[in-house]
């Protein structure tokens, strides 16, 4: 889904459908992945979105947009305190 250039870049908003398509706009940066997780910082805190097969099909940091494929089985949002200490963790192993 492209984004128009009429959305201010610091607007956070999720559109999922049929949990296969996942676009998120108001992404800042992308911390991890792999095919079970997605981890990003958005305006709004950290997000982790989990699922299988999870693929990203765009990532735009330009306009804060990322596009992301596969079966979202859920999705979550972390303080900061926490996920400062989570992504600590996840480079520390």
């Amino acid at each position: 889904m492209p984004i128009d250039n009429k959305t201010p870049k610091w607007r956070h908003q999720l559109t999922l459908v049929d949990r296969e398509d996942l676009n998120v706009d108001g992404v800042v940066s992308l911390g991890s992945y792999d095919e079970k997780e997605i981890i990003m910082e958005t305006d709004q805190g950290m997000l982790i979105v989990k699922g299988e097969g999870l693929n990203i099909k765009q990532l735009n940091l330009d306009q804060g947009n990322i596009i992301i494929e596969g079966i979202v089985k859920g999705m979550n949002y972390e303080d900061e305190q926490r996920q400062r200490k989570g992504l600590l963790e996840r480079f520390l192993k």
